[in-house]
């Protein structure tokens, strides 16, 4: 089960946005989106850059490496996040069980992509506590497509990822950590096809650049299970 509980602010950004679904949330279908979603395939999105690898933690502790194993190969948006974080990082992961909503109801693309949260705050965020997060977040519904949640062994680690993708994070007095979301839609082939600030973090728009991708990797000019 999802959150139902919530800071007033994170919640009324929450409603704003149309972004959650599952208990006390939007159920699917009835997003208000402030801008038109383009049909997929309708645009092409070149490549932005190389997506990068390096080591990481998943759930159970085990180490991986973020491209090769994390992301294997599949359509993946990746977000990088704190679960300490008390406005965006919420926010963002509701966009994300939105958006892992929105692609169970086509089982057939629901295989072809995956979702990755990444935390940036590997001292206090270990493979158990992102196993709690990924619990609060993660659908049961077994359509929906795999939602990875990993986390670095420390600073070390983790300092190669934030430089490759971009992310800067400053401590804040108390703890908190001063960021802006970033997610990064990468392809099959390993490459940055798209970068979401949370403005443009909008589920139906993120799975249109999915289906777009997909498009593209078929040579088909109809989207998966359409």
């Amino acid at each position: 089960m999802r959150p139902a509980t919530l800071s007033s602010f994170t919640a009324a950004l929450m409603m704003s946005a149309a972004v959650l679904a599952h208990d006390g949330h939007l159920p699917p279908g009835t997003d208000d989106i402030a801008f038109s979603v383009p049909p997929p395939g309708s645009y092409r999105l070149p490549p932005i850059k190389s997506a990068a690898g390096g080591a990481v933690l998943d759930e159970a502790g085990r180490r991986q490496d973020l491209l090769l194993d994390a992301l294997q190969g599949e359509v993946s948006v990746l977000a990088l996040i704190y679960t300490r974080c008390g406005d965006i990082c919420p926010l963002a992961s509701a966009g994300m069980a939105r958006l892992q909503d929105l692609a169970a109801e086509d089982p057939l693309l629901s295989r072809r992509m995956r979702l990755v949260t990444l935390s940036f705050d590997p001292e206090r965020d270990t493979p158990e506590a992102m196993r709690d997060y990924a619990a609060a977040w993660r659908s049961a519904n077994p359509a929906a497509p795999i939602w990875v949640f990993l986390t670095a062994a420390g600073r070390d680690a983790l300092a190669p990822l934030l430089a490759a993708y971009g992310q800067h994070v400053d401590a804040k007095p108390g703890g908190a950590l001063n960021h802006v979301f970033r997610a990064f839609l990468i392809d099959h082939a390993g490459r940055v096809r798209n970068i979401y600030s949370l403005d443009l973090f909008e589920p139906a728009l993120v799975l249109a650049d999915v289906r777009t991708l997909l498009l593209e990797q078929s040579g088909s000019d109809a989207a998966p299970g359409r």
